[in-house]
């Protein structure tokens, strides 16, 4: 009776002394990574908020035109996302393979509806001559002040915007990768670090919503 083949242990790189010590070494990576992601948001923010507390009449009634229900059903859509990639994780450190795939086409399904979401509202938001530019047109005494808040509004969605479509680029690969070639069987760190990213990323949002979207809104 033929032998059966030992199960080996996560390979890892020659640099690293055993598999352990890569997982530790790229998680670590992973959070210097998204450290320098909270200074880039962390700036944003920052502006945003000088820019509120010197203008609050403009960007009260600027935030009054933002959409409320759309940002509201892409904060639901987002945290339940959050969701269903951290029971990828498990998956993949479980090395379920099946329930693996299906956990991250459900994630990167929700983060292509926020991203259609979003482009719904900013379709809406264009014509009403809401983005910033020669075409800006806003009702009121301090359009000038109402016109910084979208400028501010626009960037920081659309480099959010940016990041979940990178999140769900790499999450439709992986899952690709985990169906075809079974390249994360006893490997889950790659899916671990995308799922850091990805929360990452839901908790900007979280920061996001309340800021742009219901703080000193006008009825």
């Amino acid at each position: 009776m033929p032998e059966l083949p030992a199960i080996q242990s996560p390979a890892h790189a020659h640099q690293f002394d055993d598999a352990a010590q890569q997982r530790d070494a790229a998680t670590f990576g992973m959070w210097i990574f998204l450290a320098t992601e909270v200074l880039f948001f962390g700036g944003m923010f920052l502006g945003y908020t000088v820019y509120r507390v010197a203008y609050p009449i403009a960007f009260a009634e600027a935030s009054s035109h933002t959409l409320l229900t759309f940002g509201a059903t892409n904060t639901a859509i987002l945290l339940i996302s959050s969701a269903t990639m951290a029971f990828a994780v498990k998956a993949a450190r479980e090395n379920r393979r099946t329930a693996l795939v299906i956990r991250l086409c459900m994630t990167a399904a929700l983060g292509a509806l926020f991203l259609g979401n979003k482009g719904f509202e900013y379709a809406h938001e264009i014509s009403e001559h809401l983005l910033p530019g020669k075409d800006f047109h806003f009702e009121g005494p301090q359009a000038g002040h109402a016109q910084m808040f979208f400028y501010l509004y626009f960037l920081m969605t659309g480099v959010h915007a940016l990041h979940v479509a990178i999140g769900v680029v790499l999450i439709g690969f992986f899952a690709l990768r985990a169906w075809w070639t079974g390249a994360l069987a006893r490997h889950d760190t790659p899916v671990d670090l995308l799922g850091l990213y990805w929360h990452f990323v839901d908790i900007v949002w979280v920061f996001l919503f309340p800021l742009i979207y219901l703080v000193n809104r006008h009825p």
